[in-house]
């Protein structure tokens, strides 16, 4: 009678700037089966709300990625794109593909002008498609407009005392006077927006949008105070027209107050984005009757404790008292906190110091190898309960 085979579900994030959430489960397996023979894996690339969750959901559901012409964050025009589920239901949106600050050259860093509007197009244009869920992630962003620009995008309008238009950019909310929303996308009504974020900033202060991230965009001393002032107009207009009091919001400061954006105007909910990944991805369900869990991302620290995948997928993990090993391409300080969070063993790929340029080249084949040596640690543990059992028989 042939034994049971051991599965495993592998389930990454990216090893950012390395390989995809997908290369990095194929490499894991491929590195598994040249130890174990007799094992079932199911491949789930992850992700956490950040760069690569298009990528990740889409290819765990066998969906498609839509490329559209969208308004750069400093007006000019770029090719961004959003995600479709394989079911069509669901929308995935990275801000950064429309608003980010990898898009424009250091040179045109700059809050008081950058602008969301193509975040907003990229919400239109996944509006087309019928959707009934939309997530956003409102990582990597270049602006500090408070989601303004993404809100005129889909029909709103910010005025100021003279009932003018206000111009892009963070630099113009200081004028900021009323909110009119009555031409916003009525389609929006019948769509639920989640927002991945990971940051709990509130909108203004000393941890606020302006603060802490606008010198990260080009923003000089100066210009933090201007774009400080402009929050607080806006979150002033906000309590006055809509009735909404978001400043102090966990996470409203994320992307330059992109996250105070999206609750104020679309009605949206912030949520942590692994858990939006591993709900949406049916996480729970997949990995039932599974008996080991193997997830990874390209650093493990103390911090992941804090959101990152590995933990979002060992907390499902931990529900259905599946074990979990993580391998990283690098371990740092602190890492042993993960174990409490869930992770039962962890790995580093990394084989020697060796500079960026020669880590992207060898990645694919060290995390192989990483995972190849887990197997044969598993090969040893499967083979020592097989004796155990023929010693039993004997008897």
């Amino acid at each position: 009678m042939a034994a049971t085979p051991l599965k495993i579900a592998i389930a990454p994030d990216s090893f950012k700037g390395n390989l995809s959430a997908a290369e990095a489960a194929t490499c894991i397996d491929r590195g598994l089966r040249k130890a174990l023979t007799n094992i079932k894996t199911l491949l789930i690339p992850m992700a956490d709300g950040g760069e690569g969750t298009v990528a990740a959901m889409v290819a765990a559901t066998g969906g498609k990625i839509l490329r559209r012409k969208v308004t750069g964050p400093r007006g000019k025009q770029v090719t961004a794109f959003f995600g479709l589920t394989g079911d069509g239901n669901t929308a995935i949106i990275e801000m950064a593909a429309a608003s980010g600050l990898a898009l424009i050259r250091p040179s045109q860093h700059n809050p008081m002008l950058t602008t969301t509007y193509g975040t907003g197009q990229l919400i239109e244009k996944a509006l087309a498609s019928n959707v009934r869920r939309m997530l956003v992630g409102i990582g990597g962003s270049a602006t500090n407009d408070g989601g303004t620009g993404m809100a005129r995008a889909l029909g709103a309008r910010f005025l100021d005392r003279n009932g003018s238009d206000l111009p892009e950019g963070g630099g113009a909310l200081c004028k900021l006077a009323h909110i009119d929303l009555s031409g916003l996308d009525p389609r929006l009504s019948k769509v639920k927006i989640e927002v991945a974020c990971d940051v709990d900033n509130p909108l203004t202060g000393a941890c606020g949008a302006a603060a802490v991230y606008a010198p990260q965009k080009g923003a000089t001393p100066s210009m933090v105070k201007h774009l400080e002032q402009g929050l607080r107009t806006m979150a002033r207009v906000i309590r006055k027209d809509l009735t909404e009091d978001i400043e102090r919001v966990p996470g409203a400061g994320a992307a330059g107050g992109l996250g105070a954006g999206l609750m104020a105007y679309l009605g949206a909910k912030l949520r942590p984005g692994v858990d939006i990944v591993t709900d949406a991805l049916e996480l729970s369900h997949k990995l039932k009757g599974f008996d080991l869990v193997i997830t990874g991302e390209g650093k493990l620290d103390g911090q992941a404790i804090y959101g990152k995948t590995p933990i979002g997928v060992a907390r499902v993990a931990q529900k259905l008292d599946i074990p979990v090993i993580a391998i990283a391409g690098c371990i740092d300080k602190d890492v042993k906190k993960v174990q409490p969070a869930g992770i039962d063993a962890y790995f580093s790929a990394l084989e020697i110091t060796m500079d960026d340029a020669e880590v992207h080249r060898n990645a694919g084949r060290m995390l192989t190898d990483c995972a190849e040596q887990v197997g044969r640690l598993l090969g040893l543990k499967i083979r020592n309960r097989n004796n155990a059992r023929l010693k039993k028989k004997g008897r």
